[in-house]
């Protein structure tokens, strides 16, 4: 499985709330999470479909900023 993990601006329940419709329609419900007790605010996604490039865009998308964790 392809697990990607992102640095995201993405920081309480109101801002998942938002991202949602837009994260579960393009990465898929159940595809991600958002670990809102990181600082880093650690989006996961476990999508095998999606590059780095396809999640930054959606996230973006989604009215938020996302960037890959090394």
């Amino acid at each position: 499985m392809n697990t990607l993990q992102f640095k995201t601006n993405i920081k309480c329940t109101g801002c998942i709330s938002k991202a949602s419709p837009v994260l579960d329609e393009k990465l898929g419900e159940g595809q991600w999470e958002v670990d809102l007790m990181t600082l880093k605010k650690t989006l996961t996604v476990t999508n095998p479909n999606v590059s780095e490039a396809d999640v930054i865009e959606i996230v973006k998308e989604s009215g938020f900023t996302a960037e890959p964790l090394s």
